[in-house]
C-alpha cells in the first residue's frame, strides 16, 4: 500500500510540475500516467472530469483528490482519505515550490525574454494536447471497442445514445456560451436518465 501511495504521489507531482494552462491541461497527463498505467479506465476519467467540474474548487485539485480516494475506497474511508491526501499534495506541491522560486528571483524572471518565449511555445502545445485527448475521449464514448494503439477498429459497440447526448450538449454549449459547466453537467445527467432510462431505443 505504501508503494502505491508513493507511486500516486510521484505521478501527480509530475502532472502538477508539467501542467501549464490550467486544470484542463492536466487531462492529457492524467490519461497518459493513470489510464496508461492501469490505475483508472477511460470511462472513469470522463466521470472524474465531470465530477471535478461540478464541485467547488480548482479542477486540477478536485480531480487529484477524487482519483486518490477512488484508489483506496474499498479499504475504508481512512485509506481513501490518505490516498486523496497523497495525490492532492503531489499535484499542488510543484506549484508551491515554483512560486517560492519565482518570488525569490523577483520580477526579472517574469520579464525575461527567454521565459516569455518559452511560454509562447507552450501555449499551442497545451492546446494541441487537450484537443488530442478530447477527440480520443469522444471517440471512446461513441465507439468504446475501438483501440487505435492496437489498430483494433471494432465498430460493434457503437453507442448511439451517447452520441445523441454528445450532439445535443455540444449544440447547447455552442448556442449558450455563457451557460455554466454545472448547468451543462446537470443537463447532461437529466438527458442521460431520459435517453438511457426512459426511452426504449
Amino acid at each position: 500500500m505504501f508503494l502505491t501511495l508513493l507511486n500516486l504521489f510521484w505521478m501527480f507531482f509530475k502532472i502538477g510540475l508539467f501542467t501549464f494552462g490550467g486544470g484542463y491541461a492536466m487531462i492529457p497527463l492524467i490519461k497518459d500516467e493513470l489510464v496508461g498505467g492501469g490505475y483508472i479506465t477511460a470511462d472513469a476519467l470522463i466521470n472524474f472530469i465531470g465530477i471535478s467540474e461540478s464541485t467547488p474548487g480548482p479542477v486540477a485539485v478536485n480531480m487529484a483528490t477524487f482519483i486518490g480516494m477512488s484508489q483506496f475506497q474499498d479499504m475504508g474511508i481512512g485509506y481513501a482519505l490518505l490516498g486523496a491526501f497523497a495525490t492532492t499534495l503531489g499535484v499542488v506541491l510543484p506549484s508551491f515550490i515554483i512560486i517560492l522560486l519565482i518570488a525569490s528571483l523577483g520580477s526579472k524572471f517574469l520579464e525575461s525574454k527567454i521565459v516569455n518565449h518559452a511560454f509562447l511555445g507552450l501555449k499551442p502545445a497545451v492546446i494541441g494536447l487537450i484537443i488530442s485527448v478530447s477527440v480520443g475521449l469522444i471517440v471512446h464514448a461513441a465507439l468504446p471497442n475501438i483501440d487505435f494503439k492496437s489498430l483494433n477498429f471494432d465498430f460493434s459497440g457503437f453507442n448511439f445514445k451517447g452520441l445523441v447526448i454528445l450532439v445535443i450538449v455540444g449544440g447547447v454549449t455552442i448556442f449558450y456560451k455563457k451557460m455554466s459547466p454545472v448547468k451543462i453537467i446537470l443537463f447532461s445527467a437529466i438527458l442521460g436518465m431520459l435517453i438511457y432510462g426512459l426511452i426504449p431505443w
